[in-house]
């Protein structure tokens, strides 16, 4: 038996192929318009023969949050991973949260590499590589990104033949990065290398085209011709994403930004600090744009909480204003990676600092983000029956992050 426990949580994976997959950006209107066009036979067969329903997200509604969450079956107050991007009040600097050095729990990976399965995980942007290859690779596991994978060595990748076995790599800024994850689980799969997968991919085409675009619909269709080479290899495949997408856009197709950080220096003066956990180096996706901001008031002039607060709850387009330690519990968030507030905006609505600070320039054909609520629910299949009381769970408060347990240990077999 492969069985083991991770963060409070027992796993007793079946023994055959387990692939999880991370369909980044992937609002279940993606899917229902490319199965309902006929071009995802696959995942409507799953979706017949096994289980398919929505399941909560993490907060904010951001990759790497989501992602980490996925692969430690936990939420951010446990896996210390609160946004791309924080304020680190300890050094005074704003920095990207893309290492392994922050994590606070370990992933799922070594656990399972140690309870005897060949884990691989192949993930499209190599921002999330080193925290998915955290412990993995000396234990002989597999973690490489289709971003960078020509740069795969044996000794710090666990593979060093990547596009000899899939092929070259494609542009990151492209569907093909997306599909280039699941070939190479298909390839790995196929040539015994693994047997216990995390594919993760980008969400480029989903900030770029909406569910009804015909290249949105194309793209989904690559995806399920994947899907159906899994199913075939015998795989037993869960599906989630890390986060929705919405148009965030006025009705002249500019971006419909509030800049935070301006509207509270003119109402209260200077030294406030916005950060937008979106951040991260891919800024064609999004400029730095989302729906979910921390706040963090002057430190030096007494201005108190609530007057802020009060202001913020009544700029038309804010949805959710919350104090930090409000804001810890309910979002389940790191409060010591916390600003003093968090916000929240609307469906079509992002959060900027200032209008200097973003360059609207590398969006093109609008603006398409996520980070806030209207994001928060997420796809949850598997390609087999659920058990009694893994259905009965189903119709709850299913996460996101429990995907590997119901891939594990909620299907029939």
């Amino acid at each position: 038996m492969n069985d083991f426990t991770l963060n409070s949580r027992a796993y007793s994976p079946p023994p055959a192929p387990v692939v999880v997959i991370c369909l980044d950006g992937s609002a279940d209107e993606y899917l229902d318009t490319a199965m309902a066009r006929g071009q995802m036979p696959n995942l409507l067969r799953l979706s017949l023969q096994g289980y398919r329903g929505l399941a909560r997200g993490a907060m904010p509604s951001l990759t790497n949050v989501n992602n980490t969450s996925i692969v430690t079956g936990a939420p951010p107050r446990v896996h210390g991973i609160g946004g791309n991007y924080f304020f680190d009040t300890a050094s005074g600097k704003e920095v990207m949260m893309n290492s392994a050095s922050f994590l606070r729990a370990e992933t799922i990976f070594p656990a399972a590499q140690r309870a005897g399965r060949r884990v691989a995980v192949v993930t499209a942007k190599e921002k999330l590589r080193d925290i998915f290859a955290s412990g993995l690779i000396g234990l002989g596991g597999i973690a490489f990104s289709s971003e960078k994978a020509r740069e795969a060595k044996r000794g710090t990748h666990g593979i060093d033949d990547v596009e000899t076995v899939v092929g070259p790599a494609p542009p990151i800024y492209s569907g093909e990065a997306s599909l280039y994850v699941l070939k190479a689980g298909v390839k790995l799969i196929e040539r015994g290398a693994a047997d216990f997968l995390y594919l993760s991919t980008t969400d480029f085409m989903q900030h770029k085209y909406g569910p009804e675009a015909a290249e949105a619909v194309e793209f989904y269709a690559g995806i399920d011709e994947q899907l159906g080479h899994l199913l075939a290899l015998g795989a037993l495949v869960g599906i989630t994403a890390d986060h929705g997408m919405n148009a965030k856009q006025k009705a002249d197709g500019s971006p419909n930004v509030i800049y935070l950080e301006s509207e509270l220096v003119q109402q209260f003066g200077p030294g406030f600090r916005v950060i937008l956990p979106i951040t991260d180096p891919y800024v064609a996706h999004h400029g730095a744009l989302g729906s979910f901001a921390q706040v963090h008031l002057p430190p030096a002039n007494g201005l108190a909480v609530g007057p802020v607060a009060a202001f913020l709850r009544q700029v038309a387009g804010v949805t959710e204003v919350l104090e930090r330690d409000c804001a810890a519990r309910w979002l389940e968030l790191p409060e010591d990676r916390m600003g003093d507030l968090v916000v929240c905006s609307g469906r079509d609505v992002v959060l900027g600092r200032t209008p200097q600070w973003h360059d609207l320039t590398v969006l093109e054909n609008g603006l398409r983000s996520h980070g806030g609520r209207y994001e928060e629910m997420v796809p949850f299949l598997l390609s087999a029956p659920l058990k009694a009381d893994y259905a009965a769970r189903a119709r709850g408060d299913v996460r996101n992050f429990d995907i590997f347990d119901f891939t594990c240990n909620g299907t029939q077999p």
